[in-house]
């Protein structure tokens, strides 16, 4: 059977940051697929089990970890409970990030390795854990979450546009290292989206809000996780070390 006549059927997923906004979508849309599902929160416990419940409603499989993926004890035990669960694991969703709002000379050292350690050092401290186990299966594919204000720039984020641009790289850098062992990695880099922002994420850049990118509107969540699961997936088994940018053409490349 060729790559691209696979399924889903069969696969296990990890979901970081998936008890809401982009990181849900993607959990249901994995799920409704087929994958079995480990939806990860940091320290939601009800809106993680709520897309839990989501799923195994549907007539999906799932189950949730609260882990800080900046923690490397916490994120192998959550590894550890996908493999007990469904025996292994195939597909790495790399979505959990922080976003604050600060002026550069504002920003202590302290915040800088907050954004950081969760973006960045947990993408290796997921990709380190979850990689062993995918060898095992004869592959796997990791996708990280990254956005358009780590290419065109935007005030007051210096430290999420840092992090976010070192996670392309260590994507593009574990692409070549893993081919050989069929694993793909990949970034997709969201422009605007219809979102429920937090707080600490201040508003929308005005780059953003202002003009709109040329197809003159906001992604919606579905368009997002769309992308992330054609790279996951059998049709995207000869794509890797890509950023994919879903933008509506606010970014060009």
């Amino acid at each position: 059977m060729s790559p691209i006549e696979q399924t889903f059927a069969g696969k296990v997923a990890l979901v970081t940051g998936a008890g809401k906004n982009i990181g849900r979508t993607i959990a249901l849309d994995l799920a409704a697929r087929g994958v079995s599902v480990v939806v990860n929160g940091r320290s939601d416990r009800s809106a993680v089990d709520g897309v839990v419940a989501e799923i195994n409603a549907a007539g999906g499989q799932a189950i949730g970890c609260l882990a800080d993926v900046s923690d490397p004890a916490a994120t192998q035990s959550m590894i550890q409970a996908a493999v007990a669960a469904f025996g292994g694991i195939d597909i790495l969703v790399s979505n959990a990030g922080l976003r604050r709002q600060t002026p550069f000379l504002e920003m202590s050292f302290a915040e800088w390795r907050e954004i950081l350690s969760v973006a960045l050092d947990g993408g290796f401290i997921l990709a380190r854990a979850a990689v062993p186990h995918m060898l095992g299966r004869g592959g796997g594919a990791i996708v990280a979450l990254s956005g358009i204000s780590t290419h065109v720039g935007t005030p007051n984020r210096c430290h999420v546009s840092a992090s976010k641009a070192g996670l392309e790289g260590l994507m593009r850098a574990l692409a070549v290292e893993l081919a050989p062992h069929a694993i793909t990695c990949n970034t997709v880099a969201p422009g605007a989206v219809n979102t429920v922002r937090g707080t600490s994420a201040g508003a929308l850049p005005s780059s953003l809000r202002d003009s709109g990118p040329p197809l003159g509107r906001k992604a919606d969540m579905a368009e997002i996780s769309a992308a992330v699961r054609f790279l996951a997936g059998p049709e995207g088994r000869y794509i890797t070390g890509q950023t994919l940018h879903v933008n509506g053409g606010a970014f060009l490349t």
